[in-house]
């Protein structure tokens, strides 16, 4: 306790992965002490193999880092401009991967520990929480990641509720909305029924033929999967199989449950009947992406690319997620969170990271950031600034807090799903923001999509820099 130099009362983090070294590092640089409590060295988890802060324990890879075009390498760059100690430590210990950054586990795992342990306003307790933080602390951020703890699950379910806190993901495949060819496909309610806030028109639809069906049920049953880990067991429960699984229940069984043709009719050959019919709900506010209704899956991705595309209308679609069934433990973050990363129940106490459904190491770190630049900010008797909905930052905040719909026509399954960072969050850009390349012949396809990918990044990196410029408050670094 004797590093808690500062005029300032401490904020308590609890977990030391990716999301809760980048808060705590966040905080401290603000010029405000922090207490990071991290359980292993106490208890371990089933997944974990060393004591290190922000071990990596699925991949050694962040993904891309390109900030021209790819929505992860922008939110690379934005947290590179925000002193990012995560990002720091991943370019210190870099790997060759190509376009990608993948980096040394170990290295970087002892960098991020070394750094945090040095910091003279960070103090690390190893030791588990087992309830929620006391109301002594006053300011408190929880970024205990998907292998939190059962006691601290289950503190968090009696203050959430029970239905607020999942332990697995079922996740269904998300595509981007402007790759779905809607010259086969159309807008249609079951029954054209007009649910809260519908239109009648709600999903899309994609009609196969008995042909068509029966060689996508072959392709599911004969694609190559993913198995469960020891440790997660085998989360199967009704109303979430996997598809795949269901295929191999019988030829039938999915034309009789998600892809039941009954009460739609093709807008584009009314007088005849699909045999089968997949149908896309609206996933997003902004309307740029739709989920794939009950296509929770075990494949993996490459065959998940090769066998959705099958699907009439969605031959050339781009994937914002893709499928998937493992464990994770995650709060329902839109219904319980503000967009400062508050639980709306009790003032001051923060989630980051995993738990608050994000998806990724860069993600859960970004999340981290922003948890921690709030709480410095509240401790500092300021606001806490909202980054633009335009950035990475943004755009990734705006769907944990608030940009995703939710569903109450599929009982018993959860809506807010886990989310990488894709351009499908960000908002559209301006009309006119994109023009025809000086000389080129023609603009359409994977020359637009790329100048569309391209622009929507510019746009984030200058909207981010601003922001972060206005914003000195929580950017200035401690007295070393």
């Amino acid at each position: 306790m004797n590093k808690l130099t500062s005029s300032y009362s401490p904020v308590h983090v609890i977990g030391g992965g990716l999301a809760g070294s980048e808060a705590a590092w966040q905080i401290a640089e603000a010029g405000v002490p922090v207490i990071l409590h991290e359980m292993r060295a106490v208890r371990g988890t089933d997944a974990h193999k060393t004591d290190s802060l922000a071990e990596l324990v699925c991949s050694n890879s962040f993904r891309s880092d390109d900030a021209t075009s790819n929505a992860v390498g922008v939110l690379h760059a934005e947290m590179r401009l925000a002193g990012s100690i995560i990002m720091r430590c991943a370019d210190l210990n870099q790997v060759p991967a190509g376009g990608a950054l993948a980096v040394d586990r170990e290295g970087f795992a002892e960098a991020v520990s070394a750094a945090i342990a040095a910091h003279p306003l960070i103090t690390v307790l190893r030791e588990e929480i087992r309830g929620l933080p006391p109301k002594e602390w006053d300011l408190a951020i929880i970024a205990t990641g998907p292998l939190t703890a059962p006691d601290l699950a289950d503190a968090i379910r009696a203050e959430t509720g029970a239905d607020a806190l999942a332990f697995f993901d079922a996740i269904a495949p998300i595509v981007h909305a402007d790759t779905i060819d809607m010259d086969i496909c159309w807008h249609q309610s079951r029954y054209d029924k007009v649910g809260p806030g519908g239109t009648g028109k709600d999903y899309i639809n994609c009609p196969l033929t008995q042909e068509e069906y029966n060689a996508f049920v072959d392709a599911l049953i004969a694609g190559d999967k993913t198995g469960f880990k020891e440790w997660e067991g085998t989360p199967y429960f009704d109303g979430c199989l996997p598809i795949e699984v269901m295929a191999e229940r019988g030829r039938e069984t999915l034309r009789h449950g998600p892809m039941k043709p009954m009460g739609l009719t093709n807008a584009h050959n009314p007088s005849v009947k699909p045999y089968a019919v997949v149908q896309l709900r609206q996933d997003n506010a902004l309307g740029t992406l739709y989920n794939m209704v009950g296509f929770q899956t075990k494949l993996k991705y490459g065959a998940q690319g090769e066998v959705f595309r099958m699907i009439p209308g969605l031959e050339k679609a781009e994937f914002a997620r893709l499928g998937g069934l493992h464990r994770n433990t995650y709060i329902n973050s839109p219904t319980l969170l503000d967009q400062s990363l508050t639980l709306k129940s009790r003032a001051g106490l923060r989630f980051a990271g995993q738990i608050t459904g994000c998806e990724g190491y860069v993600e859960s770190a970004s999340i981290g950031l922003l948890a921690g630049r709030f709480a410095a900010a509240e401790r500092k008797g300021a606001s806490p600034a909202i980054p633009p909905v335009t950035t990475a930052f943004g755009a990734l905040l705006n769907h944990i807090t608030g940009g995703h719909i939710v569903s109450d026509d599929e009982p018993g399954k959860r809506s807010f799903q886990p989310m990488n960072v894709n351009f499908g969050l960000f908002p559209p850009l301006d009309p006119g923001a994109l023009t025809r390349p000086e000389g080129a012949k023609r603009f359409r396809g994977k020359e637009k999509a790329s100048a569309k990918k391209q622009a929507m990044a510019s746009r984030a990196l200058s909207d981010c820099a601003t922001w972060l410029d206005k914003n000195l408050l929580i950017g200035g670094a401690a007295t070393r």
